[in-house]
Order: structure tokens, then C-alpha cells, then sequence
């Protein structure tokens, strides 16, 4: 997608970035994909092997150049991971595959990048307790999916509840919400929300998925955020990681306005939002 190249380009021609501000991930090691993915669909979509049907699922026609890109978005949040230990917050400019369950891709999601990225922490040690905070406009069902039975990792999804995925799992905490819900009613059940959960989950990271579907101008989401409702979200959730003193990954999640503008001035509001907050 366009926003991808665009998002950097603007924090940079805004000067709220730099150049060294940016890393490139490295080559993932599979073992921690195949720690939230089974092994077997693992092995099948390195083989391009996964049915019509299980293709059809994924949005996608499926290509090495597929598969090296989602290889690379989940080493991109686990680098991120380290980065939001050492600095307070880190992000990843693509991200928010959270329709990837532990076999299956769906809705353009081949590979979990924050079920990778908060498994690592775990796997490593880096962290005991997690919380995702999940508003994009869908739900995180591939999240839920995958800690449905994994008591140190904790999934939080507010969305738009007749939104895809149509089939929904189970996430420890559901918020689904009406068609267009807009500011004032949206940053009260957050806020009513966040604070109880992290009182609640005593998280020691937080893993944070920024869709900006939730946008009035959204073509795929049925929620009606104002541009300034957006970037309220956004500190609404880091003004709480700053309260608690807890490390925070980012991924951007979805954002379809026709309008690319929109989609790109929310997503660098993110990034605007964090810094102002927590430096």
C-alpha cells in the first residue's frame, strides 16, 4: 500500500523524525514463528501450498514476494520490541496483522506480527505480562485465537462489532461497538476502559494496534472518528503507558479512506502523539 512509503516520507518533510530514527529489519529466525503459527501452515505458505480456499480467505494471490514481506513486518515488530525496552516506544510503520490466527491467514494477514512480537518477550524472557490493546476497526480475532489459552498475554478489542471478521473469536475483553460511534461516545468507553485494564492486568508491556479505519472517511469501517478523535485515541493510550511506566509496540493497522490524505495524517498523528507524550 501507498501509505507505507508515504507515512515515513512525511514524518521526515515535517522534521518530526530523522533518517536514523528508521531501522530495517533483519531476517527473522522461524523459530519464533512457528512459536504462535503452527508448524504445518508455516510450512505450507513457505511452499505456496495452502488451497483455493485458504487463499480466497487471505485477500491475496499468494508469492515468495508475499511471504518475504510478511516474514519481514514480524521481524520489523520483534526489532520493535527491543527498541520500545530501551526507548519507551517503538513502531513498526506496517503491522496490525491481527486476522492471522495460529493455522490460518484471513483479511490480508498471513503472519500475527504482535502475537510474534509478544511470544518473543516471553520466549526471551524480556517480559512476564501483556497487554494488546487492539482499535482497529476490526476485531483482533487472530489475537484472541492464539492466547485464547495463554494467561500471561491479555487481548483487548474495541471495534465495530458488524464489522468483519464476520466470525469472531473471543478476546479476554470485547467492546464491540454500533455503526457510528463517534468521538465523545468512543474516547469515553476507552478511557472508562484502559486504566481499569492496566490496573487490572499489571502488564509489563503493551503492545498497541493503531488502525485508523476507525475514521468517519473509512471505506471499510463504520465508525465515524473525527481526524481529532483519532489523535484524543492515541493519547488517551500513550498518556497511560507514560502514567504506568510501560514500554509500548506499535503497529499501524488498516486505514482505507479513499482519500490517502486522511489515511496518512491520522497514521503520522500516531507517531506525533507518542513523541509529544512520551519524550
Amino acid at each position: 500500500m501507498m501509505k507505507y512509503e508515504l507515512i515515513p516520507e512525511q514524518l521526515l518533510y515535517e522534521g518530526v523524525v530523522e533518517q536514523y530514527d528508521f531501522f530495517k529489519p533483519s531476517t527473522i529466525d522461524e523459530r519464533f514463528i512457528t512459536l504462535v503459527h503452527s508448524p504445518l501452515y508455516w510450512e505450507r505458505l513457505k511452499k505456496l501450498d495452502l488451497t483455493a480456499k485458504e487463499i480466497r480467505r487471505t485477500g491475496f494471490i499468494l508469492s515468495e514476494q508475499l511471504i518475504n514481506r510478511e516474514t519481514c513486518i514480524a521481524q520489523g515488530t520483534i526489532e520493535a520490541c527491543d527498541f520500545a525496552l530501551a526507548n519507551g516506544v517503538a513502531f513498526n510503520v506496517a503491522g496490525g496483522t491481527h486476522h492471522a490466527g495460529s493455522n490460518w491467514g484471513e483479511g490480508f494477514c498471513l503472519l500475527n506480527d504482535q502475537a510474534i512480537g509478544a511470544q518473543y518477550l516471553l520466549e526471551q524472557k524480556k517480559a512476564k505480562r501483556i497487554l494488546m490493546i487492539d482499535l482497529d476497526v476490526h476485531q483482533g480475532n487472530g489475537t484472541a485465537e492464539i492466547f485464547k489459552r495463554k494467561a500471561e498475554v491479555f487481548t483487548f478489542s474495541m471495534h465495530a462489532e458488524r464489522n468483519f471478521p464476520f466470525r469472531k473469536e473471543l478476546s479476554d475483553l470485547d467492546i464491540g461497538l454500533a455503526d457510528g460511534v463517534g468521538d465523545e461516545e468512543y474516547l469515553g468507553i476507552l478511557e472508562k476502559n484502559i486504566k481499569s485494564l492496566i490496573n487490572q492486568v499489571k502488564p509489563d508491556f503493551i503492545f498497541y494496534l493503531a488502525g485508523v479505519d476507525v475514521l468517519a472517511t473509512d471505506k471499510l469501517g463504520w465508525l465515524s472518528l473525527t481526524q481529532r478523535g483519532c489523535k484524543l485515541r492515541d493519547e488517551l493510550v500513550f498518556s497511560y503507558c507514560k502514567q504506568f511506566g510501560l514500554p509500548v509496540q506499535v503497529s499501524m493497522g488498516g486505514g482505507y479512506s479513499p482519500n490517502i490524505k486522511n489515511i496518512v495524517d491520522a497514521h503520522c498523528n500516531t507517531f506525533k502523539v507518542a513523541i509529544e507524550t512520551l519524550f
